[in-house]
């Protein structure tokens, strides 16, 4: 142990160039400044939705209304940014970062977040392949077939765990380090300077922020990584995911505190309805339809794309449209090509709103994505088109009407059962009925599941959802799952764990913030 440093994980061949003393160093410097602040705001959160289940309703903050009424933009967007009309996304696994890099995307974001199972070997992995990323050395020999990086990939930007995760395999001074800190620093660490120098940079999407002390205290963490590393200001650039819904009204701010190193917002569409149940679960007048009809065009999530975009242009920041989570379907070609008309149609939304670029999550798509933004954004972005009006309070959190049907229940049980199990097993991004699943989709599922047995929701066949009715629901997609991997895997793939937590989630006299918090804890437990 090194001057108050312990790595709890186990030290595999290679993870010493990743978490050398320097950079373990640089961590705890990070950790000390900032931990103390990061705790303060997670309690903050848990305060503000205890105000509103108090009844006090979201709204614009009155204390910064002079920050959303100023005439202020951001300090600019370097050259390898300025088109993102496709990005990439997808976790840090080295077959992975190779095949994104070289899809024709403009940008890849590299995600240690809602698409990895933050195991220690994922986490540590994964700072290697996007070590060797940025350095271009990055290949891969596989079953015969060698990968290698294109002369020309897209641009690299990593995202890290959000505020709430720790780190459990590194602790200072007896405390659990950050994830969010931890995948920062080592990507920071090792990658600034070769991004640097080969004309790009340090670039982060960061997520799941509520409120703008939350990205001041990004910001205030850029400011002292860049000077440790004798860096200049402004060297950092990020990317904030407006994807929750107390973020959504407070886009201008947290653009504001990030002034110096923010160069887009993003419409992360999963978590943002996620946020949405989460934010209002205690009124029984918020209920959201099936998950499948919450789409980006109803009137609330409309509203919200609508704001992101205006609120981006009038600062001079890109807006960039979220994930369409179709893949494309082998083997069934009328299912694919349906997958591949509707990811047209939402990417067409997006580019017609407004939108400087949008997220694709398989390389297959990026020619539709790309075709879809080269025809209706022929120019780098279009930062100087503006949706007309305005957003109220109302407009984000009037609920969208729609089925609540007892197969959307079955569906909302089976695709968190899967995705948990999944989590479970190290793997963070899954492809379930032909759709890509992360945390965010799974947070939907069971989130949903939890708020129509609270408020007692009938469904539209007149059955009453309750706790028993879920239970039940959980045991007979126990059962499909069975039916579906058959027994050996059915038996080591996790399931029967997933069905647990679900039901405990689900089951909470309150709605649980994360359900990858006790999905760490289970995987740390062993």
């Amino acid at each position: 142990m090194m001057s108050g440093i312990e790595i709890k994980g186990e030290l595999k061949p290679g993870y010493d160039s990743i978490l050398t003393e320097q950079a373990l160093v640089f961590i705890a410097q990070l950790h000390r400044m900032y931990e103390p602040t990061r705790q303060s705001l997670l309690r903050a959160r848990a305060d503000r939705r205890r105000w509103w289940a108090e009844g006090n309703a979201l709204d614009f903050a009155p204390e910064t209304s002079s920050v959303r009424d100023g005439d202020w933009k951001i300090a600019g967007t370097p050259a390898d940014l300025q088109d993102r009309r496709v990005e990439i996304t997808g976790p840090c696994d080295r077959k992975m970062v190779i095949n994104a890099l070289n899809s024709g995307a403009k940008c890849f974001m590299a995600c240690l977040e809602d698409a990895t199972s933050p195991t220690w070997d994922n986490v540590v992995d994964g700072q290697i392949n996007l070590r060797d990323a940025a350095a271009g050395t990055i290949s891969l020999e596989d079953k015969g077939k060698t990968y290698r990086l294109n002369e020309k990939t897209a641009v690299l930007i990593c995202r890290p765990r959000g505020w709430h995760l720790p780190e459990a395999h590194l602790e200072v001074d007896g405390e659990e380090v950050s994830g969010a800190i931890f995948d920062f620093a080592l990507y920071f660490f090792h990658n600034a300077r070769a991004l640097r120098a080969k004309g790009s940079g340090p670039y982060f999407y960061l997520p799941k922020m509520e409120h703008y002390l939350e990205a001041r205290l990004w910001n205030n963490i850029f400011v002292t990584a860049q000077s440790i590393l004798g860096l200049p200001l402004g060297t950092i650039k990020s990317t904030v995911l407006i994807e929750t819904l107390p973020g959504a009204f407070m886009a201008d701010e947290i653009l504001y505190e990030l002034r110096d190193h923010i160069v887009a917002l993003n419409c992360g569409r999963w978590d943002y309805i996620f946020s949405y149940i989460k934010s209002l679960s205690h009124d029984a007048t918020k209920i959201l339809p099936d998950r499948a009809a919450v789409n980006m065009t109803v009137p609330f999530m409309a509203k919200y794309a609508a704001h992101v975009v205006r609120t981006c242009h009038r600062r001079g920041a890109h807006a960039m449209g979220g994930m369409s989570a179709f893949i494309p379907v082998k083997d069934d070609e009328a299912k694919n090509q349906a997958a591949f008309a509707a990811v047209k149609a939402d990417k067409e939304r997006e580019a017609t709103l407004g939108h400087d670029g949008t997220w694709v999550a398989h390389p297959g798509l990026v020619p539709v994505a790309m075709e879809v933004f080269d025809r209706l954004m022929p120019a780098a972005n279009q930062l100087s088109k503006m949706p007309e009006g305005t957003a109220s309070a109302d407009d984000l959190t009037t609920p969208s009407e729609g089925p609540k049907s007892a197969a959307g229940l079955a569906m909302n049980v089976n695709v968190a059962i899967g995705y948990i199990a999944a989590w479970l097993r190290g793997q963070g991004a899954v492809p379930l009925h032909n759709m890509m699943e992360d945390a965010a989709t799974a947070e939907i599922s069971r989130a949903q599941l939890w708020q129509w047995r609270h408020h007692g929701v009938s469904l539209d066949d007149g059955t009453k959802v309750t706790g028993a009715l879920i239970n039940d629901e959980i045991k007979a997609q126990l059962k499909v799952w069975k039916d579906m991997v058959g027994d050996n895997f059915y038996e080591a793939g996790k399931y029967r764990e997933a069905a647990t937590i679900l039901s405990d989630l689900v089951m909470a006299r309150d709605l649980p913030d994360f359900l990858t918090t006790p999905c760490y804890r289970k995987f740390m437990a062993g």
